[in-house]
């Protein structure tokens, strides 16, 4: 087995912990719709985190092109994705009886989720530099612009209870990986 094979077993499975995490939080709102109360904000969140952790398991095949494979390394990407996965636990708690609904939930653990975001992001910001210069420089400024601004736009969500504000940044937060996804990453060069 190759390294980079063996790097990848590790993230496949932290990964699709994370997604059957997610996965299995949809089908139980699915499952018992009158249970406990949706909240839409909640759910472009959750379409948010799905959608990042299937372009980072996407965007990590450039991984191949590292030639000297460090256990430093190695580790900051089993972190990275193990962030991944608690943000999918986040979003989706093993017990809602002392919550009233995914609304008090989300803004209960609001300032949980942001701080987790914000570390996300720099993860992402640094994993695009292991990834080379030149990568990093093919990102562009909406790379920059898009990072930054999620960053920002966290930091104000960890205080912020304005519902509007919130609405806004899901939204945004979806749009502009959707945005990214599409310029740069449809298919592996």
């Amino acid at each position: 087995m190759d390294v980079y094979l063996h790097i990848r077993v590790l993230l496949s499975m932290i990964l699709g912990l994370g997604v059957g995490h997610l996965l299995r939080g949809v089908s139980r709102i699915v499952q018992h719709p009158t249970k406990i109360r949706v909240y839409w904000v909640h759910l472009v969140w959750v379409l948010f985190v799905f959608l990042y952790l299937i372009h980072f398991w996407w965007w990590e095949f450039y991984l191949q092109k590292i030639p000297q494979w460090t256990f430093p390394l190695y580790f900051f990407l089993a972190l990275y994705a193990t962030l991944l996965f608690l943000l999918c636990s986040l979003f989706f708690p093993d017990e809602m009886s002392e919550y009233d609904g995914y609304r008090d939930y989300y803004y209960s653990r609001k300032r949980w989720i942001f701080s987790l975001m914000i570390i996300l992001f720099a993860a992402d910001t640094l994993d695009n530099f292991i990834k080379g210069s030149d990568y990093f420089a093919r990102l562009g400024v909406f790379y920059e612009i898009r990072i930054g601004s999620y960053i920002l736009f966290c930091l104000l969500a960890i205080w912020a209870k304005s519902p509007r504000f919130h609405a806004f940044f899901a939204i945004f937060a979806l749009i502009t990986e959707v945005l990214n996804i599409l310029k740069r990453y449809l298919t592996i060069h």
